[in-house]
């Protein structure tokens, strides 16, 4: 499925336009990314995520969370 098929539904589902999805995704992406919980695991998975320490767009981060759902 590609992103652009993704945010339609997901904005289809909500009543709300692609742009809000996206801007949403956004907001709560950076809101983790940022959070001042640096435990080992958090850090751990931050860094799993993205080695060069350099927080993920979006598009980023769905595909690792993808690809490690079809790992499992």
């Amino acid at each position: 499925m590609s992103m652009r098929s993704i945010y339609r539904k997901i904005a289809k589902q909500n009543g709300v336009s692609v742009k809000e999805v996206k801007e949403e995704m956004q907001k709560a992406l950076d809101d983790a990314w940022n959070n001042p919980d640096k435990s080992v695991d958090v850090r751990f998975n931050q860094l799993k995520m993205s080695p060069d320490g350099k927080k993920p767009s979006v598009e980023e981060f769905i595909q690792y969370c993808s690809s490690e759902i079809k790992q499992k």
